[in-house]
């Protein structure tokens, strides 16, 4: 279809809908997604019953819903995917964190005294990559060289330009050809196995260092922690971690006087340099072993100085929210009947993709499941964890959410005389499709915009 005619079509939608005599309850259900932009469209009914006899005390249905269906929000963590759902992961994400930094939402405020410590692990080195360098806020050259080598490509191995942030060589190898695409990959794939291996070297450090048991500790000390994981422009994964020591009851109980942030910092290197983990190998690919990069950073959280528990937690959410797509991949699996070379990605990532599907059809690599997760350059782990003493779970802080949306619908039922105990809802609900179409997304960005030029007044 032509684009005039798909504007013509698409502004004759949005006449249809304005004008439509259900409107207003159509645009009170956009506002109740939070300006999703890809909705969820369920059609269904659910019966309130009363538990003793059976007698229908209230129906809702869907058949009296414009277009027959209710939107609800698509509740994704990506920013690329919908911006307001993952404002609403952003913000929860952020809470969990502080909690678990300074207390709230059922999280003792003396949590605030334990050890704490900001750690970011990263990749070793793959090639020379294109950086951007500062120095006293000052950018400095990229790779300055008076005696540079060339490669056995004929490339140069130096670059005097200071790039710009927004420079699209950033993160692109000084010689691809050169480049361990390979390595970048398989490091993707193993890092989850990677950081499980560091939190188990870390406690036994701990321990060993005060002559205890792995079991020992436990009765006197609990290592928490919250993880997230970010893209390096270069397409390798590093993890940045909340580590905090407690007792043995978690954050509700002090640590013993020996687990100090010193003696926490001691163990956190000693872990990042003894761990590795070996690739799969396979008859054309020989197992690599892996480790952490050199670069190792860490910093203790405080409430007041650089870095407050504020700052991390925000530092901490961000990420929680983003993927690849910052290196210039895709935000969604790639697909058989993809034309690699036709995808809307950068020269770098097209490499990176290219390598984990050739890896994918080794023998022997058939369990890093490259193929699939080649839109995430071999990265499939969850970008956002927490130990389970680290504070409370987003489960928590929906179940909480959840509980305030229906605390009307419940006082209605009391009202009616029927306490809340003797209500029983039959559900039934079937997937109908998702998003919106032309004319209707052009009126919800509408609605969206409208409400947060009020907001902000």
């Amino acid at each position: 279809m032509p684009r005039t005619e798909r504007n013509a079509h698409a502004i004759a939608g949005t006449i249809t809908r304005l004008n439509a005599p259900d409107y207003d309850r159509w645009a009170a259900q956009i506002r109740r997604t939070g300006g999703c932009c890809q909705p969820i469209h369920l059609r269904g009914r659910v019966d309130h019953r009363h538990a003793t006899t059976g007698a229908l005390l209230r129906r809702y249905t869907t058949r009296t819903e414009p277009d027959g269906v209710l939107r609800l929000p698509c509740k994704t963590r990506r920013a690329s995917r919908c911006a307001a759902c993952a404002e609403t992961y952003r913000a929860d994400t952020y809470h969990l964190i502080r909690a678990g930094l300074i207390g709230g939402k059922g999280v003792p405020t003396s949590v605030s005294t334990h050890p704490c410590l900001f750690v970011t692990l990263t990749a070793p080195s793959f090639g020379a990559v294109h950086a951007r360098r500062q120095m006293n806020g000052k950018p400095r050259p990229c790779h300055p060289r008076r005696d540079a080598e060339t490669c056995p490509h004929d490339t140069v191995m130096s670059c005097t330009i200071k790039h710009h942030p927004d420079d699209g060589r950033l993160g692109e190898p000084l010689c691809p050809s050169c480049y361990d695409y390979t390595g970048s990959v398989l490091f993707n794939a193993l890092a989850s196995t990677l950081w499980k291996r560091f939190a188990d070297s870390l406690r036994w450090h701990l321990a060993h260092g005060h002559a205890l048991t792995i079991k020992a500790m436990r009765d006197e000390l609990v290592v928490s922690f919250a993880k997230v994981a970010e893209y390096q422009r270069r397409g390798v994964i590093h993890l940045h971690a909340l580590i905090r020591l407690d007792g043995p009851d978690g954050p509700s109980t002090p640590p013993p006087m020996w687990a100090t942030a010193d003696a926490l910092a001691e163990a956190v290197r000693a872990a990042a340099r003894a761990v590795h983990v070996a690739s799969p190998s396979s008859p054309d690919q020989t197992s690599r072993l892996l480790g952490w990069g050199d670069q190792l950073d860490i910093r203790p959280v405080t409430l007041a100085g650089e870095l407050t528990e504020q700052a991390v937690a925000g530092y901490v959410a961000k990420y929680a929210t983003k993927a690849a797509e910052c290196v210039g991949t895709l935000d969604r699996p790639i697909r058989i009947t993809d034309d690699l070379d036709a995808l809307p990605v950068s020269t770098h990532a097209r490499r990176l993709i290219a390598e984990c599907l050739r890896l994918a059809y080794l023998d022997g690599l058939a369990d890093l499941r490259l193929g699939q997760w080649a839109h995430m350059l071999g990265y499939r782990g969850h970008f956002s964890t927490r130990s389970r003493l680290f504070s409370l779970t987003l489960g928590d802080i929906r179940a909480a959410r959840e509980r305030f949306v229906h605390t009307e619908e419940c006082t209605r039922e009391h009202l009616m005389g029927i306490p809340e105990d003797d209500v029983v809802k039959v559900a039934d609900w079937h997937y109908v499709g998702r998003g919106f179409t032309a004319a209707d997304a052009l009126v919800s960005a509408s609605l969206v915009g409208s409400r947060a030029r009020r907001g902000a007044r």
